[in-house]
């Protein structure tokens, strides 16, 4: 069982370590960048760009480390779709390919989701993948989240089209599978996780 995963706010000390995870030294296209909408190119930024990238979404929280004890491992996100409609699409990264398809992501995502229903007075809460990711599909699977849009044939990646995949949750739906959701993905009510939801010191 996977154990000891935490969600907590980036800090400013952590922004080196979480350069040098999420882009290669050789200027080559990270692993995880081969999922995360690999159809989008990908440019390695400077650090500045980087730095100030990051430290803008820290602001909001909109950006949280996902921990395995004491080991970085990936990384939650959202952004305003429409912030008017509360409307935002979550996201979220494994950077060591070692921690893929052992849970860990599925239980950050869950601990994310959670947190942002907690924080902000949303009606639903999403993430768009596509529909060669099909990790990222089953996470909403096993979330209990409606496959709400399937647009086909929209994404060009390596030859091929692929599907552009949206799923979703509506608060209270959340609220009433949480429970059931968290038993069969943590087998005792989640007491084996934590999520650090109070925004930590950035001075």
């Amino acid at each position: 069982m996977v154990q000891n995963i935490i969600i907590r706010p980036i800090k400013k000390e952590d922004l080196h370590t979480l350069y040098r995870m999420m882009h290669d030294k050789n200027n080559t296209i990270p692993e995880w960048k081969k999922w995360d909408a690999p159809y989008v190119a990908y440019k390695k930024p400077s650090f500045r760009s980087f730095r100030n990238q990051l430290l803008e979404g820290m602001t909001e929280d909109m950006r949280y480390l996902i921990m395995h004890g004491d080991q970085m491992i990936g990384m939650v996100t959202y952004y305003w779709e429409h912030q008017l409609s509360q409307w935002l699409e979550a996201g979220i990264i494994i950077f060591n390919p070692a921690y893929w398809s052992g849970g860990y992501g599925t239980k950050a995502m869950f601990l994310w989701i959670d947190h942002l229903f907690e924080r902000l007075p949303l009606v639903r809460c999403g993430f768009t993948t596509w529909s060669g990711n099909k990790r990222m599909m089953r996470v909403g699977e096993k979330l209990g989240m409606t496959l709400e849009a399937r647009l086909r044939k929209c994404r060009f990646y390596n030859g091929n089209y692929y599907d552009s995949i949206r799923y979703g949750i509506l608060r209270e739906e959340w609220t009433e599978q949480k429970k059931m959701v968290c038993t069969k993905l943590f087998n005792n009510n989640g007491e084996d996780i934590l999520c650090v939801k109070e925004p930590l010191d950035q001075t």
